[in-house]
């Protein structure tokens, strides 16, 4: 059983370690828009993402004897450096798997926080191998992105704070993107309890849109073989996420590569800070089902912004 319990004792367990992102506003965004967004900016979190909450809980809680031999994992980038990082703050090693093509600036964040990277072909077989036989060499307990109770717990606490902060704002809906599902399923768990009415929505690109069927159809259906601007959501949906998700979770829409570039654009110029496409496309879902957000009041969990801005500067 997840409850909200589990999440504030994981907000407690991380305070000393995780910034307390802001939430921020845009009057332009809101009349572009037609609505009313509120903007969780886990981009200026530790590690750039949210993904430390997640990492930074699971470690912490983990034994003295489960941190003998350090921790593992594997990643396209975000919760990579977060475990490496996380790891570092306890004093163990950190074994990072990621594929070949992870962005460069990805890889140099878990290099800098002494994550041990080993690179491997980019397809899920591939990363899921290479780590098998890490773990089996050194021993290392294995801190999975989502398939990992403690990881969603902790992703949940960004929800509860942006719950928490914005009070008597009532807010209609709130957002997360989904990749994995850590983080929409904690933070569906956080505000169903917190605020029973609210709508939670998960946000997935059109390219890459394994959960969307999933919960169409009730079944998961397995990731195929896709593409899309945000790197950081193509991965599988994990069962234990989706079990959350089939109970809590309203909807999941969709975005196309086109709205995500847009969305992305919009909060780089207008709100001048950096979001990466995997955390604009909250907004990216807003633009693309205009009528149906209209005059609400919405919570968007903008989850990182680890990206190449050289790279990014191409699609503008």
């Amino acid at each position: 059983m997840f409850t909200i319990k589990e999440i504030k004792e994981a907000g407690i367990r991380i305070s000393p370690y995780i910034n307390s992102t802001p939430m921020l506003t845009s009057s332009t965004l809101n009349k572009i828009t037609g609505a009313s967004l509120y903007f969780k900016c886990e981009n200026f979190q530790k590690t750039g993402s949210f993904k430390f909450r997640g990492a930074c809980n699971a470690i912490f809680a983990l034994s003295p004897e489960q941190t003998q031999y350090g921790v593992a994992t594997h990643s396209s980038g975000n919760h990579g450096a977060a475990v490496a990082y996380a790891a570092k703050l306890r004093g163990i090693k950190a074994y990072v798997v990621m594929p070949k093509t992870s962005s460069e600036i990805k890889k140099l964040a878990v290099n800098e926080y002494e994550g041990i990277i080993t690179f491997c072909e980019p397809s899920l077989a591939a990363r899921k191998a290479t780590l098998d036989e890490i773990i089996h060499e050194t021993g290392a307990t294995l801190i999975h992105a989502y398939e990992n109770e403690q990881v969603i717990y902790g992703q949940g606490t960004a929800a509860l704070e942006l719950l928490l902060e914005s009070g008597d704002r009532d807010l209609d809906i709130i957002i997360a993107p989904i990749g994995g599902g850590g983080l929409l399923s904690g933070t569906a768990i956080a505000a169903k309890e917190l605020s029973p009415r609210i709508t939670v929505i998960g946000a997935e690109p059109e390219t890459a849109n394994d959960a969307y069927l999933s919960f169409k159809s009730k079944n998961l259906v397995s990731s195929p073989s896709s593409n899309s601007i945000c790197d950081g959501l193509l991965t599988s949906l994990g069962k234990t996420a989706f079990s959350i998700i089939l109970k809590n979770v309203d909807d999941i829409h969709l975005a196309s590569e086109q709205s995500i570039i847009s969305a992305t654009r919009y909060i780089w110029e207008r709100m001048k800070i950096i979001a990466e496409p995997s955390a604009a496309i909250t907004l990216a879902i807003i633009l693309e089902h205009a009528q149906y957000f209209k005059n609400k009041k919405i919570g968007l969990i903008l989850s990182g912004g680890n990206v190449d801005i050289k790279q990014m500067a191409n699609y503008f």
